[in-house]
């Protein structure tokens, strides 16, 4: 099945930490870097931690209801709830939560505000009334609440994904640029670190997040829990905005092709907003339950691929993708990325080729979002993985290259190859000299593609 999606267009898998066991994500890692090996094209791995979850106690019945308008009491008593009390097994909440606070259980679908705030008790007015059972989620939007973004379960399960040699770490929970601090001074380089932003108090620290990231990911699921869905929308095109204007890859997720859980295709609206990540800008979009359990894996991810496509095609996603022009930072390495999109899109390129050690050079071309591929030419496995989610990049792994005229012709080899290019052809090339310098980007030239066999 790996296999299959990766021929579908799967260019990284997401490990979910809140299920299964480590024995479970190691084969399945296992079985991922076999798929690379066997296609020869590098695949990434994103580890994504669990986070805090927090839910309410359990119940003398199997579901209870509570009514709207009644009033509901989460306490810190040690002993079933009833449809007017249940435990709230989480002290530190006791000391955040303030009288007028919206406390959501559920997903949302139980909806308190607190009106009496005691030690140990915080007495609800009902809002919205409806079904609970035990360990029903709870959250409490617009609070930051006093918890870090990683447990003790997440140290773990990071410590296992790092010995993995997995390429990025997806971070819930995130509330400050603190909890970004901390996660990256353990991770300490030996992976991508993505912020999902799914808590409104990270939207408040949306530029500071995004600068101590190596990505992004909107997590609309959390965020429509804690916001009113009708703001989901525009904060989705804010976060890749931001992402996008520091350079920095973003991912858009949940419920992307919700109905392929369950039917070979999916709703129009589904494909519409497919489409609308794409034109927003986003460098990857994400399934979920679609390919871990939904019956139609290949189907949705095929779906997926042919909507991106589809839609990278069209003349409004050109208009925006032109219209939008980060501004060039005043070094060397950024004024040579610009003037690759640049002269690519002049003289009908066939595509720019980054050469690359730790990922920068690429970065900052696919910043610019050029209109022709990036083939992105590393001597690092690692730097290819990592930039799997990177917007328009064809990641190459080779030995590293003897001198100037080396490097064009492996360009040029692998342009045909992997058929981005033909023979006549023209290819734009950057890269560092000396070569194997990090962020050393100082040449821009122009090749022509010569009679190759593929």
């Amino acid at each position: 099945m790996i296999e299959a999606l990766v021929d579908q267009g799967v260019d990284a898998f997401r490990v979910n930490m809140s299920h299964g066991t480590k024995d479970d994500h190691a084969q399945r890692i296992a079985l991922i870097r076999e798929v690379e090996t066997s296609r020869g094209s590098p695949v990434g791995i994103l580890a994504d931690l669990q986070g805090p979850k927090i839910r309410i106690g359990s119940f003398s019945e199997a579901a209870v209801l509570v009514e709207t308008g009644s009033e509901f009491v989460l306490d810190d008593q040690n002993s079933p709830g009833n449809s007017h009390r249940v435990e709230l097994p989480h002290p530190e909440l006791f000391g955040a939560i303030n009288v007028g606070d919206e406390i959501l259980l559920n997903d949302g679908r139980v909806r308190l505000v607190a009106k009496e705030v005691s030690p140990g008790r915080i007495v609800c007015d009902v809002r919205v009334g409806g079904e609970l059972s035990a360990a029903k989620g709870v959250n409490v939007p617009g609070t930051v609440l006093p918890i870090r973004a990683m447990t003790d379960k997440d140290r773990r399960d990071l410590d296992f994904a790092l010995s993995s040699a997995v390429d990025w770490i997806g971070l819930s929970f995130v509330q400050t640029p603190e909890d970004v601090a901390e996660a990256r001074k353990i991770i300490a380089g030996r992976a991508g670190l993505l912020a999902k932003i799914e808590k409104p108090s990270a939207i408040k620290w949306l530029e500071e997040i995004t600068s101590l990231s190596d990505g992004i990911m909107v997590a609309r699921g959390d965020l429509g829990v804690e916001l009113p869905l009708e703001l989901v929308p525009g904060l989705q095109k804010k976060i890749v905005a931001e992402a996008r204007d520091q350079g920095k890859p973003v991912v858009v997720a949940t419920q992307m092709l919700e109905s392929m859980i369950e039917s070979p295709t999916p709703t129009r609206a589904e494909v519409s907003d497919v489409a609308t990540a794409v034109y927003d800008g986003a460098d990857a979009v994400m399934l979920s339950a679609e390919s871990a359990v939904g019956k139609f894996p290949r189907e949705a991810v095929a779906m997926m691929d042919r909507i991106i496509r589809q839609a990278e095609t069209e003349p409004t996603y050109r208009a925006l993708r032109s219209s939008w022009r980060p501004e060039v930072e005043n070094t060397t390495a950024d004024a040579i990325s610009a003037a690759a999109k640049q002269v690519a899109e002049s003289i009908g390129a066939a595509a720019i080729v980054t050469y690359t050690t730790t990922g920068s050079t690429a970065l900052r071309a696919a910043r610019q979002r050029p209109t022709v591929p990036l083939i992105v030419i590393t001597t690092r496995r690692g730097t290819g993985r990592r930039l799997a989610l990177l917007s328009g990049a064809h990641s190459v792994h080779t030995s590293d290259t003897r001198d100037f005229d080396d490097m064009v012709e492996k360009a040029c080899r692998i342009a045909v190859h992997d058929g981005i290019a033909v023979e006549n052809d023209q290819l734009v090339i950057t890269a560092g000299v000396p070569f194997g310098t990090p962020g050393a980007t100082n040449i821009l030239r122009v090749a022509r593609v010569p009679r190759i066999k593929r």
